[in-house]
């Protein structure tokens, strides 16, 4: 058979194989091609620079779709995202102006996992909403030196409480019963929108009856963000050192590794022991992994903020505060 009359047949069966559904065009018109071809050589070269043109286009269509970019849709500086897997949405919170400023225009997004927003300002009249933690039928909100608990699956406000003496309420993870361990990162407003140190950095447990107490206070924790209770202690990542510490039952504080760039935010373990950190300055997500290294999993993310994941699609959940944008990277 000659390899004119073979070559359509044998590139038809790889098409069928190894392209999508998106790329039956490109198949149609190189079976049209073919016929007209009489030169075996043309024929090959030809079959050959198709093949490689498709695959390169696999290849990138493959990439695009794995990564979902939502943005121009609303969102005001968005801070954290929550999923929420009894209704599998995502809770945005949205900082909207200054951090501190108490001004009731903050709100709260619920969007689809395939990026449509659901309702824009599903609560809204907050003033600073930041890190944002679910508790069984509870929402917990960190927001300026207050914590908001909002009842599920209605949003209805249960109590605000405030957290006398903090200025920057900021991480937020889940604790053992139906309370949250919060950290307050020590920042005041400063001049032309620089913060100053206020010295007010600590870590708080806060329960949904109202109560809450200190856990640790120390104004050289270098503006604690990023919080995660493992185990029997807590992860703690920082803003302004860029470090990343354990504190265990009685308090003590251990050292480990730190990312290549500091203004550490977001934080998350992976079920493989893996953790998951966000940074301002390295514009990226680092993975620390169980020996102590560190890889990338994303870069050119400006100002990634804290870290959500849906368990349900094995996603990383990351809002760009500055962009306005949320980015859901697969893993």
């Amino acid at each position: 058979m000659p390899i004119y009359t073979l070559a359509p047949c044998l590139l038809e069966s790889l098409l069928c194989i190894v392209v999508s559904r998106e790329f039956h065009l490109y198949r149609r018109t190189i079976l049209c091609i073919f016929p007209t071809m009489k030169s075996p050589l043309k024929v090959s070269v030809s079959v050959l620079g198709i093949l490689l043109l498709i695959v390169s286009l696999y290849v990138l269509t493959v990439e695009t779709k794995n990564n979902i970019v939502v943005g121009d849709v609303g969102f005001s500086t968005p801070e954290s995202i929550e999923y929420y897997a009894a209704e599998d949405v995502y809770l945005v919170t949205n900082v909207t102006s200054s951090p501190f400023q108490v001004d009731g225009n903050g709100f709260i997004s619920k969007v689809n996992p395939d990026g449509q927003v659901v309702d824009l300002k599903w609560i809204d009249g907050l003033n600073s909403p930041k890190g944002a933690a679910i508790v069984g039928n509870y929402l917990f909100v960190v927001d300026i030196n207050q914590v908001h608990i909002f009842e599920l699956p209605s949003g209805k406000k249960k109590r605000s409480i405030t957290i006398k003496g903090s200025t920057f309420l900021n991480g937020i993870t889940p604790g053992t019963d139906n309370d949250v361990y919060i950290t307050d990162s020590g920042w005041n407003d400063g001049l032309n929108g620089e913060f100053t140190e206020s010295g007010t950095d600590a870590i708080y447990k806060v329960s949904a009856n109202g109560n809450y107490e200190a856990i640790v206070k120390d104004k050289d924790m270098g503006g604690p963000n990023g919080i995660l209770l493992d185990g029997n202690k807590l992860i703690v990542v920082t803003y302004d050192s860029g470090q990343v510490f354990s504190i265990d039952e009685a308090g003590n504080k251990t050292a480990m590794p730190a990312p290549p760039q500091g203004r550490l935010d977001g934080l998350l373990k992976l079920k493989d022991g893996r953790f998951l950190i966000s940074s301002w300055d390295g514009a990226a997500i680092y993975v620390l992994n169980t020996d102590n290294t560190y890889s990338v999993l994303m870069d050119s993310l400006e100002s990634p903020g804290d870290l959500g994941f849906d368990t349900k699609r094995n996603i990383v959940l990351v809002p760009l505060l500055k962009q306005n944008k949320l980015v859901f990277l697969p893993l």
